[in-house]
Order: structure tokens, then C-alpha cells, then sequence
């Protein structure tokens, strides 16, 4: 039985790439798309965001203006977002994207009203472009719009399989969490989202659930409670 009425997921671009660590792993996509329709099918509302790291890391370039180079991140996820509406619309997902300024014909522009109708009537809403603004992350727009959009949980799915004390990359030792409060996360400075993101987490009393992506079966385990990954509490 699923858990919750209506849910943002948010996925890694780069989980997305699978081992080629850029671009798209098509079986990946196929397999989440998949996933969302057993989901949507059962009556789960569900609205998308997916992260541009697959095509861009603009921060950690020391040439390029932070103003330009988050726009470039920007579009990177539209580009994200109309492949992975692709790949759902394959397996028989009815998409729209949606993206807080103007792109052509290829998206529409973001309103609460036409995401919560496209949700209500069965679709998958891609929420693209971030906040529309330099200087606010992915993460950051995540959290906005799963509040504006009366979400009960933010679906996290990454290539980590939760939230750790320290790094588990360089820490052989490092510690899971089951469960963790949001407001630990800020305090213990763990990173999991940026801080702007974590505040608004806490002032909106927004949880999130942290898995990974390449679980079997992930994304519908954890949109019916049984995720081995790691809940942030409010």
C-alpha cells in the first residue's frame, strides 16, 4: 500500500548516468519511468525534479561568472527533464514540463494550479529550470516546490544509499543513519542538501526521505514506507 497522496522526487542526475558518470544510462531511466508508472498507476500524485550534475558542475569552475554558470545548470535540467519525460511517455506516462520562465514550445511555465491538475489527472509533472534565479541549487528548488505544491515527502534517490556521519567514501567506518532529525543535519554540517535547503526544510516542516537509487526496486519501496534508506524528520 503506498503511504503517502503526493510526493516530489527528486533524482541525481548523475545516478541517472549509471557508470557512465555523464549523459544518460537509458536502462536506468527506463527502470525508474517504470517504477512511477506502477506508482501513478495505483493512484500516487507525483511531481519530478532532477538534478543537472550529469551535464554540469559549474561551481567548481574558477573561469566562469557563478551568475552564467548556474544558468547553464538551469538548463541542464531542462535538458534532463525532456529526455526523462521521453522515457516516461515510452512506457506510458502521460508529462508535462514545467519551468519558471519562458523556454519555446518545449515547457510551460510553471503555475501551482496546472502542476496540481496535471498531477490529479494522472500525470507526471517535470519541474525543470530550478527557482528560475543564480545562487539557489537544485536542492533548493526541491524544497520550494514540494511546499508550494503541498507535498507529504520529499523522495530523494541518489547514488548513495542514505545519510552517513562522515563520508562513507573516505570513511570505511562510517555510520547510517535510519532515521535523522533535519535539524541534526544542519547543526552536524553533514551536506546533505545546501544550506538554504535544509532551512527550508525545517521553517516548512517538509521531511525527506534519502535512498539510493540503484536499489532494486527503490523508488516504490520507499513510496510505500519500506526504504532502507535514511528519513530526515521535522
Amino acid at each position: 500500500m503506498i503511504k503517502y497522496n503526493r510526493v516530489l522526487l527528486k533524482l541525481s542526475g548523475e545516478a541517472l548516468a549509471g557508470d557512465k558518470k555523464t549523459g544518460f544510462d537509458e536502462e536506468t531511466c527506463i527502470g525508474v519511468a517504470k517504477q512511477v508508472k506502477q506508482l501513478v498507476d495505483d493512484g500516487l500524485q507525483v511531481s519530478i525534479v532532477i538534478g543537472g550534475g550529469n551535464f554540469w558542475r559549474g561551481r567548481t569552475s574558477q573561469t566562469i561568472d557563478r551568475t552564467k554558470a548556474d544558468q547553464i545548470g538551469m538548463l541542464a535540467t531542462v535538458m534532463n527533464c525532456i529526455y526523462v519525460s521521453e522515457i516516461f511517455r515510452y512506457v506510458g506516462i502521460s508529462t508535462e514540463i514545467y519551468t519558471p520562465f519562458q523556454c519555446g514550445s518545449m515547457t510551460k511555465l510553471f503555475s501551482k494550479d496546472s502542476v496540481t491538475s496535471c498531477m490529479k489527472k494522472g500525470g507526471v509533472a517535470f519541474l525543470a529550470g530550478g527557482t528560475g534565479h543564480p545562487y539557489f541549487s537544485t536542492d533548493t528548488a526541491t524544497v520550494l516546490r514540494a511546499v508550494e505544491l503541498d507535498c507529504d515527502i520529499i523522495l530523494a534517490a541518489r547514488n548513495i544509499d542514505g545519510v552517513y556521519d562522515s563520508d562513507p567514501k573516505q570513511n570505511p567506518e562510517a555510520k547510517k543513519f535510519d532515521q535523522i532529525p533535519m535539524q541534526k543535519v544542519l547543526d552536524d554540517k553533514l551536506g546533505i542538501i545546501d544550506l538554504s535547503a535544509t532551512v527550508l526544510c525545517i521553517e516548512n516542516r517538509m521531511p525527506m526521505l534519502l535512498f539510493g537509487l540503484s536499489v532494486d526496486n527503490s523508488i516504490v519501496l520507499a513510496a510505500k514506507g519500506k526504504s532502507n534508506g535514511t528519513i530526515i524528520t521535522i
